[in-house]
This record gives C-alpha cells, sequence and structure tokens, in this order.
C-alpha cells in the first residue's frame, strides 16, 4: 500500500508547519524551499487544510499559515483525509462492484487492510513525529541549507 503524492506531500508540509510552529506564521514559499514541493501544489494543499480548520492563514506582513491547535491534537489521518485521499488498499477504488459488478475475491482483503492503515494514520500525531531525533536532525539540515541560500541570495544582491 502506498499513498499518493498529495498524501505524502500534505504530511510533509504539515510536519514543516509543526517544526517551525515557534517561529510564527511560516509562509508557504519557506516550506517549498525547505522541502522541495512546488508553491502552486503547496497552495492547493493549503487551501484544503484552511477549509479542514487543520491551519489558520494570518494575513498582511509577516503572514503566513500555523497550525489550528497543538501538534498533539492533528493526527497523520486527519491530514490525508481533508486533502481527499483515500487511503484504499483495492484495487476497486472503495467499491463493491470491482468485478463486472460483483466482489473481487479479494475485496474484504485489502479493504480490512485499508481500514487497519486508516487506524495506524489515526493513532499518530504530528507532535510524536517532531519528538523523534531523526526529524529534528533532518529539519536541523533543511534549516541549514535554507540559510545559506539566503546568505547567498542577499550576497547576490
Amino acid at each position: 500500500m502506498k499513498l499518493t503524492a498529495k498524501g505524502r506531500y500534505a504530511v510533509t508540509a504539515m510536519l514543516d508547519l509543526a517544526v517551525h510552529a515557534h517561529d510564527g506564521p511560516i509562509t508557504l514559499a519557506d516550506i517549498s524551499s525547505r522541502q522541495g514541493i512546488s508553491l502552486s501544489y503547496l497552495e492547493q494543499l493549503f487551501a484544503k487544510l484552511r477549509r479542514n480548520k487543520i491551519v489558520a492563514s494570518v494575513r498582511g506582513p509577516g503572514g503566513g499559515y500555523r497550525l489550528s491547535r497543538d501538534s498533539g491534537d492533528i493526527c497523520i489521518a486527519e491530514i490525508v483525509d481533508s486533502v481527499d485521499e483515500n487511503v484504499d488498499a483495492t484495487r476497486c477504488e472503495g467499491r463493491a462492484d470491482c468485478q463486472q459488478g460483483e466482489v473481487c475475491l479479494t475485496h474484504e482483503l485489502w479493504s480490512d487492510l485499508s481500514e487497519q492503515i486508516h487506524e495506524f494514520l489515526s493513532s499518530i500525531d504530528l507532535a510524536s513525529i517532531l519528538e523523534k531525533r531523526e526529524v529534528q536532525q533532518i529539519a536541523a539540515r533543511q534549516d541549514a541549507i535554507q540559510d545559506e541560500r539566503l546568505r547567498m541570495q542577499a550576497n547576490e544582491m
């Protein structure tokens, strides 16, 4: 079972937002720079995240996005669900008529797997991911790379 890019990118962007929550509102340009996700794609994802009240937008100078609630209160399944991703391991796209109008032989097996994946993702929140040392190290590396890019851009001016 594999999530689509939309779900993975949404989770990555939300984790970036959670890592930098102490910095105030975070721009999508900053997330784009650190995570290598196109700005236009992030705009689409964050429109859905905002509609589902997972993030809040802050307007004006110094604006951007912030988590709408504590990172411990936002589970991964909620993020994936909010961008219209369906964690469906069946090949029938959730329909019970996957074989010429009939249920296929393995439909229940794959349907059960999809439910297990959703339950698993429901049990993990952003805060628990942030606690992992590897995640903290990766975030620090990404921040250092972004800082270096900004220094190089400033020197070019």
